[in-house]
């Protein structure tokens, strides 16, 4: 939802053919004129921030099964063997191809067919990639090695930086972050215009339903409307989602997330046994001793074999202990529903869990947030949450070009010379009441305080737009 009604004859409260006329409205203008201004300004110059997020994360929504694809020999073996191989063997064959860097962590197949996979820290790739090596875990035989982000292979990491800042390190991050501040202002100041439009031409009945009985910009103002209506709520989430990992807002949502302690918990590595703990039995004892070497493979059979035990299961990544006196981190990272992130630290010389935390008893809070996160990213139910992301990001995408066209559409039509329709007029909010006004400088504060770059830029448009007014009075004086 991106553009409004002119100013001066407003088609919004002309009701169209076969629809009632307006319902007479209270003296004052209300908040109305104020969201009129704040949409058409919010759409017209953050609308390509917007546009461009809907477009790269459309992309990113259709990638995951194309990358798997493209990537199928290093993530699945040729042939299924009846037995795997020791994890320190697998580790033994991985630094014999690769011994640059250090293990950093492993994730042992959670299928029948797929590859264990060992990640090293390097220096030789971009800052937060590493190098992932993939082994065959019944023959020990290296399938490859690529540049991977977290969980996702080059392809799917490429797009995924695309939506996040478009190849441009930390500036580009400013355009994603822009996008998902305004987006909640966009869509929520535009449905509440649809709203008061439906309810003044007495059809609140059709919110969700373009009009086809009429043409020209009133029929685009239609579908835009209703296509509003429809993906709204998924708008809204996106927006909240993108904001907590982005780079200031994102500080402020950490900020409030720590001081109500409601960040997610961390097992503790230190080798300190927990109280109960049941010792590995010694038959799995047979590694524990082997020196750590450059090759991260003390242990791993011995945590491995814990974790199985502690209820541990996978997709699951096993972290080597960064220094002496600390253990393995075994944790789950099943991000599609169910979801489990259970996580447990390992002795690696006696088999002893001495440390866990459980998913379940992860603040209310943190769980949201992270649910929240894997649906922004099409993980936290498949195919499906693929596809409402995909439909989301296309009505967003119609959306924000019908509303250029209704710009487009109130443009003057006299003249040679080029223009464009006209904003609303000013005075919107030293027309409200006194109590709204109040409300809305405080919300519109503590806002650009809580998102720095949605503050800075409003900050900008209201320089420019007063700018502009005082180059009109002066033409009016002169």
């Amino acid at each position: 939802m991106t553009t409004t009604p002119d100013d001066r004859t407003d088609p919004s409260t002309v009701a169209p053919a076969g629809e009632p006329p307006p319902r007479n409205g209270p003296s004052r203008p209300g908040i109305r004129p104020l969201l009129l201004r704040l949409h058409f300004y919010a759409g017209v110059f953050v609308g390509p921030f917007i546009l461009i997020a809907a477009i790269t994360g459309l992309l990113y929504a259709l990638i995951p099964q194309i990358d798997s694809t493209v990537f199928r020999h290093e993530l699945t073996v040729d042939h299924v063997g009846e037995t795997r191989l020791p994890l320190a063997d697998q580790l033994s064959a991985v630094r014999a191809v690769h011994p640059e860097g250090a293990v950093e962590s492993i994730r042992p197949p959670a299928e029948a067919n797929e590859t264990t996979q060992v990640t090293l820290a390097v220096q030789d790739v971009p800052p937060d990639y590493a190098r992932t090596v993939f082994v065959d875990p019944y023959t020990g035989e290296v399938r490859g090695a690529l540049t991977t982000f977290g969980q996702w292979m080059p392809l799917r990491a490429w797009f995924d930086e695309l939506h996040r800042n478009l190849h441009l390190g930390a500036i580009g991050r400013n355009y994603s972050e822009l996008a998902a501040s305004w987006l909640w202002v966009v869509a929520l100041s535009g449905l509440m215009l649809w709203i008061g439009r439906r309810a003044r031409t007495g059809t609140l009945r059709r919110l969700a339903t373009p009009d086809r009985t009429v043409s020209g910009r009133r029929k685009a103002m239609s579908w835009h409307g209703a296509l509003g209506v429809w993906v709204v709520v998924a708008l809204l989430g996106l927006s909240v989602t993108g904001v907590t990992w982005s780079r200031y807002g994102g500080q402020s949502v950490n900020q409030i997330q720590a001081h109500l302690n409601m960040t997610a918990p961390t097992v503790d590595t230190a080798l300190t046994a927990a109280p109960g703990a049941d010792p590995m039995p010694a038959e799995h004892h047979h590694d524990a001793a082997m020196p750590m070497g450059d090759n991260g493979s003390q242990g791993a059979d011995v945590a491995l074999a814990a974790a199985q035990k502690a209820g541990l299961s996978g997709p699951m990544w096993m972290y080597p202990p960064a220094e002496a006196g600390e253990g393995w981190k075994v944790a789950e990272k099943k991000r599609d529903w169910p979801t489990r992130y259970d996580a447990i630290t390992v002795d690696p010389g006696t088999g002893r869990v001495t440390d866990r935390v459980n998913f379940a008893d992860w603040p209310i809070l943190a769980k949201l947030t992270n649910w929240a996160i894997d649906a922004h990213m099409g993980v936290l139910f498949g195919v499906l949450n693929q596809a409402v992301l995909a439909l989301v990001a296309i009505g967003l995408i119609v959306g924000i070009i019908l509303g250029y066209r209704m710009w487009w559409q109130r443009r003057p039509t006299r003249g040679g010379a080029w223009a464009v329709g006209r904003p609303p007029l000013r005075g919107a909010l030293r027309q409200s009441s006194t109590p709204t006004m109040v409300l809305v400088v405080l919300v519109t504060v503590a806002v650009g305080w809580f998102l720095p770059l949605f503050g800075l830029s409003l900050l900008a448009f209201l320089v420019v737009d007063a700018g502009v007014a005082a180059v009109e009075n002066r033409r009016r004086v002169r």
